[in-house]
């Protein structure tokens, strides 16, 4: 117990370059008190005093802006910063030295039974405001940007950003976001609008030509969504 507390303690000098004295950060660092917490209300978890870990999670939320449902399965060295707003799941399993920042939604996409909310893996970091949502496995070494929606599977060693989220970097090297199997309705939504273009600028042109040529094919980025 006190072993972890210690690793606890040290990610947060490892992390926030603010962090100044063992006495700040013991007594005033929210994510940390929110963690602490969990790891009380997650014992009662486990031995099915429900009632019990939901009062102890419901008290530091009230205390820390932190909502971490006893039922979430953490591993060593979470960091937490500032944290106002961040949700946690109940079948969350966060791994070890994960950064998470304030208004963070690590959460369910309806109600479905069983396992519902994301695994985020070692040494990830998620960015202020992400939303990771489902029964989803983000691998080791990522980081989600802020404010992204990720909806799908993130493989390791990989930067997510956007709504939904796209991966734009893999193994240090920049991906095509367009040519990335993760769905994109946004850039769907304007192909189809630059077929429809197409198809229209070809009847025109037929028409004021009298059918008799080919009419030239739009430029541009029409090519791209072939």
């Amino acid at each position: 117990m006190f072993k972890s507390m210690k690793s606890d303690i040290r990610a947060v000098f490892d992390n926030d370059p603010a962090a100044r004295s063992m006495f700040e950060v013991v007594f005033t660092y929210s994510g940390l008190h929110a963690i602490w917490a969990h790891r009380v209300a997650h014992r009662f978890y486990r031995w099915r005093r429900f009632t019990i870990a939901r009062v102890i999670s419901q008290a530091s939320r009230f205390f820390t802006g932190i909502e971490i449902h006893p039922g979430a399965t953490i591993g060593s060295r979470l960091f937490i910063d500032h944290g106002m707003g961040v949700v946690i799941g109940e079948t969350c399993e966060i791994g070890d030295d994960v950064v998470i920042y304030q208004g963070v939604t690590l959460g369910g996409t309806g109600k479905e039974k069983g396992k519902r909310h994301p695994t985020i893996g070692n040494n990830v970091v998620v960015g202020s405001g992400a939303k990771i949502l489902g029964s989803i496995t983000i691998g080791d070494q990522c980081n989600i940007g802020s404010n992204s929606v990720v909806l799908k599977q993130v493989p390791p060693n990989s930067t997510v950003v956007g709504i939904p989220g796209q991966i734009v970097r893999q193994h240090g090297r920049k991906v095509d976001r367009l040519s990335h199997q993760m769905p994109d309705p946004s850039h769907d939504a304007i192909c189809e609008l630059q077929r429809q273009v197409r198809e229209l600028q070809a009847e025109l042109e037929r028409t004021r030509r009298g059918g008799f040529e080919e009419p030239p094919r739009a430029a541009g980025n029409a090519e791209r969504c072939k």
